[in-house]
């Protein structure tokens, strides 16, 4: 006796749903240390240091509505050459956790408008404790960097952390940037093109 399957689909949506599930499934992945949140439907992971306030910061950008897709673990899989996608593990999947008050379920606390199963990744902010010298970080915008994350080069912000400083606004208009850079619109461009530089 020969097993015999026969799809509910006709052969044409079949093969294309069968080709969707062995792309993802069988997509290179990493494992990164990192915080992965929708911002104004851009996919920034925020990466540093232990203890640096990654998780303050996405807890802050939730309040502000936007969504959380993963703390502290962000699972990327390359689903195609230009494609990065991240989710969570399903055991800390929703929640995050803050030093000195534990884990907190974001789903339950703020809604499930607040949270996303997966996103791409569009952006990386990396935190980094600020070394007090002004001429260590770009300023006008025009160097750009960028991290390597499976062989796809992802735009790479370094923001400096130190006290009084809004990391969730400038998290926020980290996003909006590289979305404007998106659609053809460089400020940081503008500006050296109008002083000649």
């Amino acid at each position: 006796m020969i097993p015999f399957f026969r799809p509910a689909l006709n052969t044409t949506d079949f093969t294309a749903e069968l080709i969707f599930w062995l792309r993802e499934e069988l997509a290179d992945r990493v494992m990164m240390h990192g915080v992965l949140v929708d911002i104004y439907g851009e996919g920034v992971l925020i990466t540093g240091a232990s203890g640096i306030g990654k998780s303050e910061t996405a807890l802050e950008l939730i309040k502000r509505g936007h969504r959380l897709i993963a703390d502290d673990a962000v699972e990327i899989k390359r689903i195609a050459d230009r494609r990065l996608i991240g989710s969570c593990p399903e055991i800390i999947r929703y929640l995050i956790e803050l030093r000195g008050i534990g884990i907190l379920n974001v789903k339950e606390l703020f809604g499930v408008g607040s949270v996303k199963e997966q996103k791409t990744v569009d952006l990386v902010i990396k935190l980094e404790v600020w070394d007090g010298k002004a001429d260590s970080y770009d300023r006008l915008g025009l160097n750009e960097e960028y991290m390597d994350i499976l062989g796809n080069k992802v735009q790479l912000n370094t923001i400096p952390v130190r006290p009084g400083r809004n990391v969730a606004m400038i998290c926020e208009s980290a996003a909006m940037t590289n979305r404007q850079k998106k659609m053809g619109k460089n400020t940081a461009q503008d500006f050296a093109n109008r002083i000649g530089k």
